[in-house]
């Protein structure tokens, strides 16, 4: 491939990183998160929360204490907050002023337990973040796929970073490509029509985070073809922060080859 046709193609990949980069180290995204607290029958209180939490199979609920409020879906609320029965991967953020500090505090459910991650700008995960080193583009890792789908969506329970824990995922198929030899990914439903993909390969606890690496893949098109850029190939939270619950891959997507691509380490 010619200069100049790898310079669109760098000069896109450079725009995509720092949008991911943006979105990462934002005021409230995961790098911002103080803990993760996994709600009991029994209402609990933590020092980077208002008042006390519980849940039970209606779903989490808040105590207020007199004087506390809170923001959700743009109402405030005050005494006690029932949030309801919450879908498995779902959430609700719920706003607090704590002060000058704008906290904002996720509300969901994992692995199914419900939990709480307060998310603060002054976490120091955060403000002490300089970015994440990636390998340079290479349109050699942009690799064209076939989709093959299954004849019935496949449920698939994969691990999760957080022992005991599992996550299910919808697959509707396997994406089948040429990476230094034939090799197939399952793939999971992603955002929209597109697919995500999460995968291992000979750079895992290398050069590259051991447990995981993300990758979303454009939806096929009406004769399966698509393609599998991994110089997009994103660091779950998981790399970075104690407090997430990131799912493993699949076993079938621990790539036997290794793919200098995409995102590296965390410095």
């Amino acid at each position: 491939m010619t200069t100049s046709t790898t310079a669109p193609f760098a000069a896109d990949w450079t725009t995509w990183h720092d949008a991911h980069e943006a979105a990462r180290s934002a005021p409230h995204g995961f790098l911002a998160i103080t803990s993760i607290r996994w709600l009991q029958a029994e209402p609990e209180r933590f020092e980077d929360a208002p008042g006390a939490w519980s849940t039970s199979e209606d779903g989490p609920v808040v105590a207020l204490d007199p004087g506390q409020s809170i923001e959700v879906d743009g109402q405030v609320v005050t005494g006690t907050h029932r949030f309801g029965s919450l879908a498995e991967r779902s959430g609700v953020d719920a706003v607090w002023h704590d002060g000058d500090e704008t906290v904002v505090i996720e509300v969901a459910r994992r692995g199914g337990s419900d939990i709480i991650r307060p998310r603060r700008p002054s976490a120091p995960l955060r403000t002490s973040y300089r970015g994440t080193p990636a390998y340079a583009p290479d349109p050699a890792f942009a690799v064209e796929a076939g989709f093959e789908p299954f004849g019935e969506p496949r449920r698939v329970t994969v691990g999760s970073v957080v022992d005991g824990l599992q996550h299910v995922y919808t697959a509707p198929g396997v994406l089948h490509f040429d990476l230094d030899g034939p090799r197939t990914l399952t793939a999971f439903n992603g955002y929209g029509d597109g697919l995500l993909v999460l995968f291992t390969d000979r750079t895992s606890g290398v050069t590259t985070y051991a447990a995981t690496r993300s990758l979303d893949v454009p939806a096929p098109d009406a004769s399966g073809r698509t393609t599998i850029d991994f110089n997009r190939a994103t660091n779950l939270p998981c790399a970075y922060t104690p407090h997430a619950t990131c799912p493993l891959p699949p076993a079938e997507n621990r790539l036997d080859v290794a793919v200098e691509a995409g995102e590296r380490l965390p410095a």
